[in-house]
């Protein structure tokens, strides 16, 4: 009867065909979501036909590519400085402790270490272009809450999420390994490590100066720009190159390989040992100067302190014509006691006069930057040679063992500072160089023992190729002076 309401059996009925409409939108959602994932993975997965990779035709190393790299080096690596210049204006926003404040940064330093040691590894894996795509647009991503979100936990938590990500140039630098040819290998990865240098120190100051005239949030707006900018330039000019171990690896066995390697491979555990070593003093020196700089007789101020770290700005932008002119040619074992000992002198006079005359720390500033960049780059370079198919492994214990090497320097330089001034944590510093001297030369370059000499005392490489004439100039110039000569000799093709 028109008007009476619905028995159970129609509701029922009526209810089903409600049902039975709306199944094919909930399948038209489901459908469309597959469809936009699809897309995304298929752009993650596309390759610019200048980056595809040809076996009979692989990627050649250009300048250009070297410089892109440092440049995504560069300014992946700030992700982990800007805040150590503002931790004052973050808590005042979020009306926060000092120190609590400062937990972003060590989370952020934390989460850090935990992608040297988690991810990395990856890059003996999966293919590094997709890899290293991916892990930029995912910090990227990610990397808007940290410019938005109101919540000190928040801002906390993906802090620790963006430094385990932000491992891009830890991935960078083993492919530049791959990729440039061995005797330009030290020159190649100069000009990255300069741009992983010179990232540490744009960001502090760059955070310093939009602090300091603008909202401290225009510095993460900044990075966030520079990120997207960075996924561009690496989607568009990144060589494809395949998968070190296509066959696969398991996972935990891998990261197991990692202590593997330090406990088998004798110039890994030297390289790494002295790694250890100059970042303990690098970062004692750098921790402790703003006490002393900040005390009688000084009493500068935080802008003077902060303009100290311009000294290195021109020493990093040597580092490449260094290498190109003197770890090329020579054993990476030789440049790495240069460096040590450049470094040694430093820490001698900046630790007798720095507590009276402000010569000391800067004569210190600038030695301990050369010293450290040539010795870290020597090092890199006789590493790279080790196992080809673990690159990514290899570069993950070193850097392990270099990033523990900086706690360690932070904790006892202060703690060495608090007892006894600049002069106690500055012996420290020297008594780290001179044992990293103690083992390099207990360990010669062509040793393949744990120590030792054996196979020569030669500083000069032995392994370079022969020097080729392929320049049309040097052709021209040849077949002039063949043309000047009454009998010329006939020239044989290399």
């Amino acid at each position: 009867m028109k008007g009476d309401p619905l028995s159970p059996a129609d509701t029922s009925l009526a209810s089903s065909d409600i049902e039975e409409g709306d199944a094919p939108t909930a399948n038209q959602q489901i459908a469309a979501r597959s469809r936009i994932w699809d897309t995304i993975y298929r752009i993650w997965k596309w390759t610019p036909k200048p980056a595809r990779y040809d076996p009979k035709n692989p990627p050649k190393f250009t300048v250009w590519m070297n410089i892109l790299f440092a440049f995504a080096g560069c300014f992946t690596v700030s992700n982990l400085y800007y805040n150590q210049a503002i931790l004052n204006r973050i808590a005042e926003t979020f009306d926060v402790t000092f120190e609590k404040a400062s937990s972003v940064a060590t989370l952020m330093q934390a989460g850090y270490a935990a992608g040297l040691l988690l991810i990395c590894p990856l890059g003996d894996l999966f293919p590094r272009r997709p890899f290293i795509i991916g892990l930029v647009a995912f910090t990227a991503t990610i990397w808007i809450v940290l410019c938005l979100t109101t919540s000190f936990s928040v801002f906390a938590a993906v802090s620790f999420i963006c430094g385990a990500t932000t491992v891009t140039p830890q991935l960078l630098l083993p492919l530049v390994g791959d990729l440039a040819p061995a005797h330009r290998r030290a020159s190649s990865l100069a000009i990255v490590v300069s741009g992983l240098s010179l990232g540490v120190l744009v960001a502090r100051i760059l955070a310093g100066v939009m602090a300091n005239y603008t909202d401290w949030r225009n510095i993460y707006w900044f990075g966030l720009g520079v990120q997207c900018l960075v996924l561009a330039l690496l989607y568009v000019w990144m060589p494809d190159y395949p998968s070190k171990n296509p066959e696969g690896l398991n996972y935990f066995r891998m990261l197991a390989t990692i202590g593997h390697l330090l406990l088998t491979e004798p110039l890994l555990f030297q390289a790494s040992l002295v790694a250890f070593l100059l970042s303990a003093t690098f970062t004692s020196f750098w921790t402790t100067l703003s006490f002393l700089l900040s005390s009688p007789p000084y009493n500068y101020s935080s802008m003077v302190i902060g303009l100290f770290g311009l000294i290195g700005v021109v020493l990093i932008l040597s580092a490449p014509v260094y290498s190109r002119l003197v770890i090329d040619k020579m054993v990476p074992l030789f440049s790495a006691i240069m460096g040590l000992l450049l470094e040694l002198t430093g820490l001698i006079i900046g630790t007798s006069i720095g507590s009276f005359n402000i010569a000391g720390p800067v004569i210190q500033a600038i030695t301990i930057d050369i010293g450290s960049q040539f010795t870290q780059i020597a090092n890199r370079a006789a590493i790279y040679g080790i196992r080809p198919d673990a690159r990514n492994r290899v570069n993950t214990a070193y850097m392990v063992i270099a990033f523990s090497g900086q706690l360690t320097g932070t904790a006892v330089g202060n703690r060495l500072y608090a007892q006894g001034g600049w002069v106690y944590s500055g012996s420290c510093s020297i008594a780290f160089i001179v044992f990293g001297l103690i083992v390099c030369i207990a360990r010669g370059p062509k040793e393949q023992g744990w120590y030792g000499w054996s196979g020569g005392w030669a500083i000069r490489r032995d392994d370079l190729p022969p020097k080729q004439r392929d320049t049309p100039t040097e052709e021209a110039l040849e077949e002039a002076a063949g043309s000047n000569d009454s009998q010329p000799k006939q020239r044989t093709k290399a």
